[in-house]
């Protein structure tokens, strides 16, 4: 090959290293070259982008808890188990809606009705005793200080009529009280009432014992009957005796008790209520007082007390309810349930399964076209006779699933991995 000259040296390169060291030649080489670089760079940008995109499209969530969602590996809280990645479908977007298939809602039962207004009430059931009625216990007391002699009732739970022989006394003062009566009554027989106003002295006389418990009849047959020591003494009220104070023998002195005596004709019936329920809790609701004893009692009454302080250790406060017993058939101490019920009023109301409850939230499905059913959250009220309040979150003319609730959940979170529920405040906002 023929040597080729530059500046007039002999050059040993061929032809085709010439065409290398030609300018024009270099730039287009160089051309070729950055362009294939800036190709090679795009795609790793996009595969970096598509690796992105994969990753933002990944979260993490437990098999047995599907409540439980993160955006990287973990452990479940609930269960420990190991979280799983799950893939975001665009279903998910709309993280309310679910669809079915006519032959799903048909196999499911899924049943929809409109919503509309209806009567409840808040009711309240509470579990109580009968008590005492502690404004008809009597005590009778001594009038006078001896010792008695006698007691025609001995036990606890007998009964006492009102005027009945309850115990005999003996006593100096009320001995010497007769004998003065009887005296001033002999005197005016005998001396008549010119010198000396016998009249007075006897009404004195006779005062004195009806005032240590003697009654008219008995003061008017001293000067005929028996002289006795002893002194019978009559109930002055009528009830079952609660408390025997005295013994036969013993002194008592005066205004010492003798019996006590409960009158059962109305008893009292202490249910107990929490703290929690206080603010629930109207004195002008109805109570109805339920015996379990006796199948098919039901007595009406109403509240007459509600104790101001509340016990700190149990936290549970007292109602007293006051129930009519003139057939004597109630007896301190049995068992009772008290329901309160309040007037009632109308508003939105569901059947209590159309209602689902997860800790502190509550929602709902709707049918929000066909075939398509979104969960809602909703704030609930007063609950009554297998229904329940909705105060806000619906409106009038919803279509609310009445029937088949938790299988749509159920089908939601198999589909999706997740509760609607999940991420959820109380006004449906995601936390």
């Amino acid at each position: 090959m023929k040597n080729i000259f530059v500046n007039n040296e002999p050059n040993n390169c061929t032809l085709d290293d010439k065409w290398l060291h030609h300018k024009p030649a270099r730039l287009i080489l160089f051309s070729i070259i950055g362009f294939v670089s800036l190709l090679l760079l795009a795609s790793c940008n996009n595969n970096k982008q598509e690796v992105a995109v994969k990753t933002e499209d990944i979260y993490y969530t437990c098999p047995m808890d599907p409540q439980v969602v993160e955006s990287k590996p973990g452990i479940c809280p609930i269960c420990h188990m190991k979280l799983l990645p799950a893939k975001k479908s665009d279903e998910q977007k709309n993280n309310n809606e679910l669809e079915l298939s006519p032959e799903q809602i048909q196999l499911g039962n899924i049943k929809v009705d409109t919503i509309h207004k209806g009567l409840i009430g808040n009711q309240m059931v509470l579990t109580g005793i009968l008590n005492f009625d502690q404004t008809k216990i009597n005590v009778v007391s001594a009038r006078v200080t001896g010792r008695i002699d006698k007691l025609y009732f001995k036990n606890i739970g007998d009964y006492v009529s009102k005027g009945a022989k309850l115990y005999e006394l003996y006593s100096e003062e009320l001995n010497n009280a007769k004998e003065e009566y009887l005296l001033a009554v002999q005197k005016k027989k005998v001396l008549g009432n010119t010198i000396i106003d016998y009249n007075q002295l006897i009404e004195s006389a006779k005062n004195k014992l009806l005032l240590w418990g003697l009654s008219e009849s008995q003061i008017n047959i001293l000067s005929i009957e028996n002289k006795n020591t002893s002194t019978t003494f009559y109930s002055t009220e009528a009830g079952y005796i609660t408390a025997l104070n005295v013994q036969e023998g013993e002194y008592v002195s005066e205004g010492g008790s003798i019996v006590q005596l409960a009158d059962l004709s109305t008893l009292w019936v202490e249910a107990q209520v929490y703290t929690s329920q206080l603010n629930q809790l109207k004195q002008s609701a109805k109570a109805t007082v339920q015996i379990p004893d006796i199948p098919g009692k039901e007595i009406q009454g109403t509240i007459e007390f509600v104790n101001p302080e509340v016990n700190p250790d149990s936290r549970i406060n007292l109602i007293r309810i006051k129930i009519s017993n003139k057939d004597h058939l109630l007896k301190p101490g049995m068992p009772a349930y008290v329901t309160l019920k309040e007037p009632q009023q109308k508003t939105f109301t569901l059947p209590m399964d159309a209602v689902l409850m997860n800790g502190k939230m509550t929602m709902i499905w709707v049918q929000s076209s066909e075939n398509k059913f979104e969960s809602k959250m909703v704030e609930t009220g007063l609950e009554e006779g297998g229904y329940i309040e909705i105060k806000s979150g619906l409106k009038d003319g919803d279509a609310v699933v009445t029937n088949g609730a938790y299988l749509l959940q159920s089908e939601y979170v198999f589909r999706k991995g997740a509760s609607p529920m999940a991420g959820m405040d109380m006004g449906g906002m995601k936390m």
